[in-house]
């Protein structure tokens, strides 16, 4: 019987969070299961083990919650991150209606012409600061406002969401400090995101009225605010900002997308995979399963690693290199199986939208300064500045034709 290889690798110092990636190829390096001795997990760094364990809800339960700390996970239980079918497939079908494929169509005239009107007028000043001028934009003016949350509350949403991704790793220092942003998010969530003072037409008024259909329990409403806080937010506005620096980091392929606008979806995948902006989550084994040819016993917590299995080179060739032309759609940034991210849809709108409109206005972009998030659930930037050459108008590139079809978050 094969021992399991242990490592005493901790994923939560600050360098880890900043840059995990040396970490991460010498847990693969060990095996397809790897005891983490600080946190007692068992992680799966590869990508073969990561994309099965997805796709066996059954034996990988997501019911007793998919963070870290025990205390955490046992007060999220029965979300629905936190949960399996049929419980699992009765919320997500709520959550789900206004964010499927179908019905991106009806917002998507919208978020065009906010994207229009955004990226003209930062391109125009010549730089701009990406995180909160460009990334930030749509989901804060055109997504909250589909939430239809009160306007008091939107001013919150950024520091609540960060708060709440703050929890999914081990009870630190930074658990600790997040924790009254999320009780307030709590507090509001249960107080305040009822009916009467929300938009009544808006996506979280549905989820009340979905529970008075019977469709779900009208307790977990409140907890549901969560699925439309955290990932139409952070996961999204990360995905923008890591995608605008590794285009300024390979001008060589930004002149490939400027000039095939029909790689835009491949470019919006190529990018969440080599930088994934939720690292992780974690599974409950539900019996005694064997991974890899290695047993683990039923109860064992396995983090599954996306980070670290997108960038596994047993399944994708030169795995550190920005390539559009890969066509990576077997990326496991959104997940797979029954907790693939509701919101990607949504997600791959937004930032398709934002790359179709730089192509046309911007030739190259240069890093002027950036900053890495420091947070237990999430990886990119939460700063990156930057200084645009315009697009001439007579530029062939800026009328380039390509389809972009609907193609940040964190699986649900």
């Amino acid at each position: 019987m094969p021992t399991i290889p242990t490592s005493d690798a901790d994923l939560y110092t600050e360098q880890a969070r900043i840059n995990p990636y040396q970490i991460y190829a010498e847990l693969r390096d060990l095996g397809p299961v790897v005891y983490l001795s600080r946190y007692d997990l068992y992680a799966l760094p590869r990508y073969d083990e990561v994309r099965a364990a997805l796709m066996d809800w059954r034996t990988f339960s997501s019911a007793r919650s998919v963070f870290v700390d025990p205390v955490m996970n046992a007060q999220l239980e029965g979300i629905t991150l936190c949960s399996d079918p049929p419980e699992h497939t009765a919320m997500r079908s709520v959550l789900g209606r206004p964010l499927r494929q179908d019905r991106m169509r009806e917002v998507t005239p919208r978020i065009e012409a906010e994207a229009d009107r955004v990226v003209a007028e930062l391109v125009e000043r010549g730089r701009f600061e990406v995180v909160s001028e460009l990334a930030e934009h749509l989901p804060m003016t055109v997504v909250s406002d589909l939430v239809g949350l009160p306007d008091h509350a939107r001013a919150k949403m950024l520091e609540w969401a960060a708060a709440i991704w703050d929890t999914q790793g081990p009870a630190d220092d930074r658990a600790a400090a997040a924790m009254p942003a999320v009780e307030e998010f709590l507090a509001f969530a249960a107080n305040d995101a009822v009916p009467g003072k929300i938009d009544p037409d808006g996506w979280a008024a549905h989820l009340y009225q979905a529970a008075d259909r019977g469709e779900i329990p009208r307790d977990k409403c409140p907890m549901m605010m969560l699925d439309y806080v955290t990932p139409s937010l952070d996961t999204t506005i990360l995905a923008i900002t890591n995608a605008v620096a590794l285009f300024a980091e390979n001008p060589d392929q930004w002149d490939l997308l400027r000039k095939d606008r029909s790689l835009i979806p491949h470019a919006i995948n190529e990018s969440l995979r080599l930088e994934s902006p939720v690292p992780q989550f974690s599974r409950v084994l539900t019996e005694d399963h064997e991974i890899g040819g290695t047993p683990l016993a039923a109860g064992s917590r396995v983090a599954l690693l996306f980070g670290s299995a997108n960038r596994d080179e047993r399944h994708y060739p030169d795995p550190t290199r920005f390539d559009i032309t890969r066509r990576p759609a077997d990326h496991l940034a959104f997940g797979r199986g029954e907790h693939v991210c509701v919101g990607m849809h949504l997600a791959r709108l937004e930032i398709g939208v934002l790359l179709e409109r730089l192509a046309d206005r911007v030739a190259r972009f240069e890093i002027e300064e950036s900053r890495p998030v420091i947070n237990n659930g999430l990886r990119g930037l939460e700063y990156l500045r930057v200084a645009v050459d315009a697009t001439p108008a007579s530029d062939p590139n800026a009328a380039a034709t390509g389809a972009t079809d609907g193609a940040a978050g964190p699986t649900r």
